[in-house]
């Protein structure tokens, strides 16, 4: 009986460490599965914001819808008015650059090349200006040359000697882009050769004449400067240096052209 006690207190005792054992366990595995469950919670909250985010950031801010009709509008007007953008744009080319206005005649011609050409309205390199004032030069000394040589018709040689028209064509043929005709007419027709003022003639510029009355230009000589031109004049006459301001060479005086120019030249 004894025994039966002993073993009958003993499982009881057993059951009850047990239970024990078994009952701290439980709220430790409910903590733990609320945890589980929030952070759970927490990560798809977190996954969530960024495209609520970038949702609100794709859309366009009332400034910025401000800024855009701002801008639509101003497109618009730009649209609506193309013609007169032209016209201005045009206007001031054309104040710049005079070679670039549509030219009727050659004389209008020979003005807005002189315009565009004029060494002391376009800007050019220090080696491009050297080289331009070279040229001129080289000019200039191939005619002082020539002085005292005969006048021969036809002639376009230091050794046969030349005549007006000749004289300028073998100054200027190896310094200029252009291929000079080989008559006074033709020089003073030249679109290629801008057309010269009295009052603005420099040195190097074409100077013509109509000396037989018949309606073209039938002598040239070439601008010295100091109101001197050097020429070829007839038959019988030598190389000279003549005075523009003589009555005789005002009477037949009917025009000037420059041959060289910094865009000319070669």
């Amino acid at each position: 009986m004894r025994l039966l006690i002993t073993l009958f207190i003993l499982a009881f005792a057993q059951l009850f460490l047990n239970i024990a054992s078994a009952s701290p366990q439980t709220p430790v595995n409910a903590s733990l599965h609320k945890a589980e469950k929030k952070s759970a919670r927490e990560d798809e909250r977190r996954k969530r914001r960024p495209v609520k985010t970038s949702a609100k950031k794709s859309r366009p801010s009332t400034a910025q819808k401000l800024k855009l009709k701002k801008q639509q509008k101003l497109d618009t007007a730009a649209l609506s008015h193309p013609a007169s953008d032209k016209k201005k744009s045009a206007k001031n080319t054309r104040k710049r650059y005079g070679h670039q206005r549509p030219l009727s005649t050659a004389k209008t011609a020979g003005a807005g090349l002189l315009e565009a050409d004029d060494p002391t309205t376009i800007k050019m390199s220090k080696s491009h200006r050297l080289r331009y004032q070279k040229a001129r030069e080289t000019a200039m000394t191939k005619l002082m040359g020539q002085l005292g040589k005969p006048y021969q018709w036809g002639g376009t040689s230091p050794h046969t000697g030349f005549d007006c028209s000749g004289l300028v064509w073998y100054a200027y043929k190896d310094l200029v882009k252009f291929r000079i005709p080989r008559t006074a007419n033709e020089m003073y027709h030249l679109r290629d050769a801008a057309e010269v003022k009295r009052e603005s003639l420099e040195k190097g510029d074409l100077v013509f004449f109509r000396i037989n009355g018949r309606g073209t230009a039938d002598h040239v000589g070439v601008y010295l400067g100091n109101g001197k031109f050097i020429q070829s004049p007839r038959t019988g006459k030598d190389i000279q240096i003549s005075a523009l301001s003589e009555d005789y060479w005002q009477r037949h005086y009917i025009g000037a052209r420059r041959m060289m120019t910094p865009k000319t030249i070669r």
